[in-house]
Parts: structure tokens; sequence; C-alpha cells
């Protein structure tokens, strides 16, 4: 038998890299398109971010409802749980395609010692879930004022002298 080959004139080495790339790409999304719709979880996107007096997590949970998390702080680590819940409501036939995630997840971050456990809030809306860690008092950044060039009154009497402090260079 013989195979067929398909002929690309000036077929570069990194067409075939992107071809393969091509091929894995829908292996894998085949896979994690077969756990659409059961109960195989989701991992919702986090942004942290960080200013002068607090760490400030965001996370990406639409659709998951207030008795449905479970937000702990234990140990330095903060470990958020909720679950997302498939609303039968629907019959199964009707739906032509199911591309959100649903189940269950866990996300887990350490925190530093930097980190005020006592003043954690959070808050939800639109989807987003806003989690406010404040920095404890001695952890937050001190303004130290150089004086450069400063002048002083050196006196006696009337006849007072002015001497210029000057900064070594």
């Amino acid at each position: 038998m013989t195979t067929m080959t398909r002929f690309v004139p000036l077929r570069t080495p990194f067409e075939d890299v992107a071809g393969l790339q091509k091929r894995l790409n829908s292996i894998f999304n085949d896979f994690a398109g077969s756990a659409e719709g059961s109960n195989a979880g989701f991992t919702p996107a986090v942004d942290v971010y960080e200013d002068a007096d607090k760490l400030v997590l965001k996370l990406e949970i639409p659709g998951v409802k207030q008795e449905d998390l479970d937000i702990r702080l234990e140990n330095q680590t903060l470990v958020i749980k909720g679950e997302r819940k498939f609303e039968q409501a629907e019959k199964a036939e009707n739906f032509h395609r199911i591309e959100r995630r649903f189940g269950s997840f866990v996300r887990s971050f350490t925190l530093p010692q930097t980190v005020n456990t006592e003043g954690v809030t959070a808050s939800s809306d639109a989807g987003v879930l806003t989690i406010s860690l404040p920095k404890k008092a001695e952890a937050q950044p001190k303004q130290i004022k150089v004086q450069v060039g400063g002048s002083k009154q050196v006196g006696a009497g009337d006849n007072s002298k002015q001497v210029e402090a000057h900064t070594a260079q």
C-alpha cells in the first residue's frame, strides 16, 4: 500500500512545529471539552496587586452565589473555596453547546507577614470577588526627609555670625 504525502514547496521547519502545536492544542482542547458539564471544576482567574496600605485579590466568579463561597484565613494562608452549580432548569437536550465550567474550586494564597489578618474585608460586585488585606502599621512605608544645605545661627549678643552647614559629597 502506498502512502500519499502532500508536497508543499518551500516549507520551513517552523511550519512543521506550528502544525504540531495546532494538533497538540486540538487534543488538549478535546480532552478539556469532554469534562464540560461534568463536576470537573474550574479555576477562577485572579489578579493580585498591592499598594502602600493593602494587598488586594480580585477573583472572577460569575454565577457563584454568596452562600456557595467559603473564605478562610489560617496561619497566614488565605483559602477561597466555592462552587458554581449547573442549573438543571432546562432540559439537557435543549442545549446546543455548554462552554461554561461548573463545579467546585479551591484557591489558596500564602500571605506575607506584613498583612494585618484582623482587618480583612471581602465584597462581590458584577461577578468579581474583591478581598482586601490591610498591611500592618509597621509595614507601611515611611517617608524620611533629608535636609540638604541647611543654615544654623551661632550668636553671642549683637555680634552674631551665620554658619552654613554643607553636606559632604
